[in-house]
């Protein structure tokens, strides 16, 4: 198992949190490094500026530009320029003769150059008696930023050198303390971003976490767990849409589990018939026997429908349950009508209009329901009464809808039982006696929805029931779940 270190850095919200502030730190140290070698390049470029007017001023000390006689002596020549030019803030002179210090400021600068052995080394190995030297050192002082002029003098055979020097660490402290500045407050400013994103990304992956939870807690036996989405952003939405993924996981356990405790209790009810006219069976009795086999047929035969119209039941929510086609909605009335003649003689059938439209049905499946529908007016209407077969198209929201209906003129459906009478294994209270599964009803609300439709039933004014398929005429490719119809 993995510690719980390594699952935080494992974590989304530290995933994204390490994005956000490494996106930060890369911001914010290339726009402080940047500034720095900006400022420092503003610096530098302004040394060399002072450098320059340095050897300007020694040039014009050499010309007598100023009025001054010109020096004789290269002694002469350095020690007037020690007096006349003076070292600036952070900056230090040093005059050489022969390659030995002999002239300094007597006052005025931090540091003094032949303090600096190596230095003065340096600086006599680098002179060059033709021009003017540049150069940066690493000293004791720390790094300066130096220039070398050579002096000579006609007359004079010695040799000299005018070394002016600036302190670069000094000159840089300033922008170098605003860096630390910087850098100091981009650190803060990082940590304040850790510390929103923290709490910004929490808040925001909670419904992850939530989600993650509720998926490892749910069980075969637990789908009540559901996640909290109280935000409008895509996290929240998707928790939506896993609530509203594991509400129709939960309809469809629900709906199984009612499914087998109404199979094995309508099951178990032919089946206890069976087994208990087979214990009390005399087999020396021939005429108990006959009895008995048939009563068992009979029952066989009845679990035989059950079974067939559950399995029907079931390929309702099969894709390929329907083979949708346009059909002529007249046509079609006309046969059912002469097929419902034949389900029961005794009644009287006729039509109670025909919708004059072509509709994109599966006739097979629809001719099913129907007759259904005819079959259960046929069971419960009297003898000798009209059943009326018809349909019709009806506006419904705005859209044309097609009805078909069965109307009978028997007893009727108690008004409380209009509201489950298309739930599995459901009888109406005044059919007690009328045989069937229990399942026809349901399968006729199931071919309903298939075609993205509804099944109802009602008692019009008078006597009888009425039970109605309500269609659309031409549905979208796709239309509600059919499996569970009526719950």
């Amino acid at each position: 198992m993995a510690s719980p270190l390594r699952q935080i850095a494992r974590s989304a919200r530290a995933r994204i949190l390490g994005s956000m502030i490494l996106a930060a730190a890369i911001g914010m140290t290339a726009a402080g490094v940047s500034a720095y070698l900006i400022q420092r390049e503003r610096v530098l470029a302004q040394i060399d500026d002072r450098l320059t007017a340095s050897v300007e001023g020694l040039q014009c000390i050499a010309e007598g530009c100023d009025g001054s006689e010109a020096p004789g002596t290269v002694l002469d020549f350095l020690n007037q320029s020690m007096k006349r030019v003076l070292p600036d803030h952070n900056e230090s002179t040093l005059g050489l003769i022969d390659g030995l210090p002999r002239l300094r400021p007597s006052s005025g600068i931090s540091f003094r150059l032949d303090d600096d052995p190596a230095f003065v080394e340096r600086v006599v190995e680098e002179a060059d008696a033709e021009a003017v030297v540049r150069g940066t050192a690493s000293t004791a002082f720390g790094t300066l930023r130096y220039v070398v002029i050579p002096v000579a003098i006609q007359t004079d055979a010695a040799e000299g050198l005018y070394v002016s020097a600036y302190d670069l660490d000094a000159e840089l402290e300033e922008i170098s303390e605003a860096f630390r500045t910087y850098a100091l407050v981009a650190a803060g400013s990082l940590v304040i971003v850790a510390l929103v994103g923290w709490f910004v990304s929490g808040r925001l992956l909670r419904p992850l976490r939530s989600l993650q939870q509720t998926a490892a807690g749910i069980g075969e036996n637990d789908l009540e767990r559901r996640i909290e989405a109280t935000g409008s952003d895509d996290v929240s939405e998707l928790a939506r849409t896993f609530n509203a993924m594991l509400d129709r996981l939960q309809r469809s356990f629900d709906a199984q589990r009612r499914l087998l405790d109404d199979v094995s209790h309508e099951l178990r009810t032919p089946i206890t018939i069976v087994r208990g006219h087979l214990e009390l069976l005399d087999p020396a009795n021939a005429a108990e026997v006959d009895a008995t086999r048939e009563l068992s047929i009979d029952e066989l035969d009845r679990m035989n429908v059950l079974v067939d119209d559950i399995a029907l039941l079931v390929k309702t929510s099969r894709p390929d349950f329907l083979h949708r086609e346009p059909v002529d909605v007249a046509e079609l009335t006309e046969q059912v009508l002469a097929k419902a003649r034949a389900l029961s003689p005794a009644h009287e059938w006729r039509t109670a209009g025909s919708a004059h439209v072509v509709a994109r049905l599966d006739a097979a499946r629809i001719t099913q329901a129907w007759l259904q529908l005819a079959e259960n007016a046929a069971k419960y209407a009297p003898a000798g009464t009209a059943i009326e077969v018809g349909s019709r198209t009806v506006h419904e929201d705005g859209a044309e809808r097609l009805e078909l209906w069965v109307r009978d003129h028997g007893p009727g459906i108690p008004q409380e039982q209009l509201d489950w009478i298309f739930d599995r294994f459901a009888r109406v209270e005044v059919g007690r006696g009328v045989e069937g599964s229990g399942l026809g009803l349901s399968i006729v609300a199931a071919i309903a929805l298939a075609h993205g439709g509804r099944a109802y039933a009602q008692n019009p004014a008078g006597s009888g029931a009425r039970v109605a398929l309500s269609l659309p005429i031409d549905p979208p490719e796709e239309v509600p779940d059919a499996a569970h119809p009526g719950r």
